[in-house]
């Protein structure tokens, strides 16, 4: 009798990471019908899997967060009414280049239309203008850190 394998196919995980160190890609995310694998690296390299969705599906866990650097503010959930959201998945860049200086600071004001960040999306630099004028309150990501759509990137009261 032959045994059915079960669980995920390694080999397919084996690959995407191979993939993520040629083309030095920060995450890679493959559906295969109700299937979907999610390789990532930051600091040591994780898998997601994500269950077939059902009727009363909950939603993936949030990815963990590093420890804030320093000058990186991380307000309470209720203060995020006046946040700036990614607009993209990407990898969020604060400056310009590794050497230059963060395109806003903490309690910088801002003029509308003024970038405030990067989001490095499919090799192209996407810079994300202030929304509105206002003072820089918190910025809630790190510097080369992958984010979501809709993330929260920083607070502009």
């Amino acid at each position: 009798m032959a045994t059915k394998k079960s669980g995920i196919d390694q080999d397919l995980v084996r690959d995407l990471a191979t993939i993520l160190n040629e083309t030095d890609l920060t995450e890679i995310e493959i559906e295969q019908d109700d299937l979907r694998i999610r390789v990532s690296r930051s600091r040591e390299s994780s898998v997601t899997y994500y269950a077939p969705p059902s009727q009363q599906a909950a939603p993936a866990p949030a990815p963990t967060a590093a420890p804030a650097a320093s000058g990186v503010a991380t307000p309470a959930a209720n203060d995020l009414s006046n946040a700036v959201t990614a607009p993209m998945v990407g990898t969020a860049y604060l400056a310009p280049s590794p050497d230059a200086r963060p395109f806003v600071e903490i309690g910088q004001a801002v003029s509308e239309g003024e970038p405030l960040l990067i989001i490095e999306a499919m090799k192209t630099m996407n810079q994300i203008p202030a929304p509105r004028s206002g003072k820089v309150t918190a910025i809630l990501v790190e510097d080369a850190q992958p984010v979501e759509f809709g993330e929260p990137l920083l607070v502009i009261e």
